[in-house]
C-alpha cells in the first residue's frame, strides 16, 4: 500500500514498468483518494529491489507512506503484471 501524490502522475504504469523489467507478476491498482495497492511476486532479491524503487516512486510521484507485507508462497498465482481498474 503506498499513499501520497501517486494518481494521476503516471504511477501505475511506471509501477508495472518496473515490475516487468524485473520480471515479477501480480498487479497494481488506485484504493482511494492519494493510495495505490500493489501484489507483487516473484524472486526475492527482486521483490527488495522492486521495493526499493517503490520507496522514491517514479518522477513527479511524491510517496508518504509505504506498508510492505511478506509472505512466502509456493504457488505462483499470475502470469503477468497488470493494472486493475
Amino acid at each position: 500500500m503506498i499513499s501520497g501524490d501517486v494518481q494521476g502522475v503516471f504511477f501505475r504504469i511506471s509501477t508495472q514498468d518496473k515490475a516487468r523489467e524485473l520480471e515479477l507478476t501480480g498487479w497494481v491498482k488506485n484504493i482511494f483518494n492519494n493510495a495505490v495497492e500493489i501484489l507483487a511476486e516473484g524472486d526475492r532479491e527482486k521483490l527488495s529491489l522492486f521495493t526499493g524503487w517503490l520507496q522514491l516512486g517514479p518522477p513527479n510521484a511524491t510517496i508518504d507512506k509505504i506498508s510492505i507485507e511478506w509472505e512466502e508462497s509456493s504457488v505462483k498465482e499470475f502470469s503477468s503484471f497488470e493494472i486493475n481498474r
